[in-house]
């Protein structure tokens, strides 16, 4: 016998936004606090939930309450009406000096260097009473965006699908960054002499390949990479005196690496920096407000 249909009388915005945070938190006490309601609502609320759609829609693993797939696909199709309704409830005006937020940025280590702190010391001055949240974006940036981990999104992200929004800041390119006394230091590259050099290769993991490497890879090459790096951080350090070559972007040569010297390189992938965010943010006034104050900070 086939089993009932969820009954929708038991379900409500507020129990589906419920759901929605103790899958971001991971913790009934901790869903509990953050609505500040007590953990028997919750539990209450979950039992509920669980009755409607048939399904435990967590289980404990690891001390945290992780979710099942049925529940997983519950959230994915509730986002938009519960983002209409943080919509609904949004104020209509924002006054930055007096608001207490907390906003959340999620970035890689490119925009940490170069955009973040001028965002911070914008964000310092027009409202000092906000906090601000700085994470790593790695490959999965637009899921936190949706999971309402992040307000926005900063990098070379930008999604043209529903869901999204997304203003380009400015393009970028690619460049190599070796010691000053390198052979190659003044000499033009072309691809033969640019994939004999000894290259240290950014790999930043989570099936991300930049621009530089899809293009060598479409002109039917491929880079053999003396050494193998998870991050720019550190490489001043790691080139400095020596005859190793990195391609990274050209702002972050010339800004983060004074000291070293940044030549074109014969596969420069250009890309545009983007800002994103998600649909359900759009309407908020403090986030147009964050949204335009990242755009004049980014392009000052």
């Amino acid at each position: 016998m086939p089993s009932a249909p969820p009954n929708p009388a038991s379900i409500d915005f507020a129990a589906l936004n419920l759901l929605r945070v103790v899958h971001e938190l991971g913790s009934f006490t901790a869903a509990a606090e953050k609505l500040n309601v007590n953990q028997s609502a919750v539990s209450y609320t979950i039992a509920k939930l669980r009755a409607c759609f048939q399904d435990p829609l967590f289980v404990r693993e690891g001390g945290q309450q992780v979710a099942t797939e049925r529940c997983e696909d519950i959230l994915a199709r509730s986002l938009q009406m519960l983002g209409m309704l943080d919509e609904m409830l949004q104020p209509d005006a924002f006054e930055p000096a007096q608001a207490q937020q907390n906003v959340t940025i999620a970035c890689n280590y490119y925009e940490r260097v170069l955009l973040i702190p001028g965002i911070i010391s914008a964000i310092r001055r027009q409202a000092p009473g906000m906090t601000v949240k700085v994470i790593s974006s790695l490959g999965d940036g637009h899921l936190r965006l949706l999971r309402r981990e992040a307000d926005v999104l900063i990098g070379p992200f930008a999604r043209a699908e529903s869901g999204f929004h997304s203003r380009r800041l400015y393009s970028e390119e690619y460049a190599c960054l070796m010691d000053a006394a390198h052979p190659s230091a003044e000499a033009r590259l072309d691809a033969a002499s640019y994939l004999s050099l000894n290259h240290v290769l950014i790999d930043y993991g989570a099936g991300w390949q930049s621009a530089y490497l899809r293009e060598l890879e479409a002109a039917g090459h491929r880079l053999l990479p003396t050494i193998t790096a998870p991050s720019p951080a550190g490489l001043g350090t790691l080139i400095s005196g020596s005859d190793l070559v990195a391609t990274i972007p050209r702002r972050l040569g010339e800004r983060n690496f004074e000291e070293l010297k940044v030549t074109d390189c014969p596969f420069p992938g250009a890309f545009d920096v983007s800002l994103v965010w998600a649909a359900h943010t759009n309407a908020s006034a403090m986030h147009r407000w964050l949204r335009d104050l990242i755009w004049t900070a980014c392009r000052g």
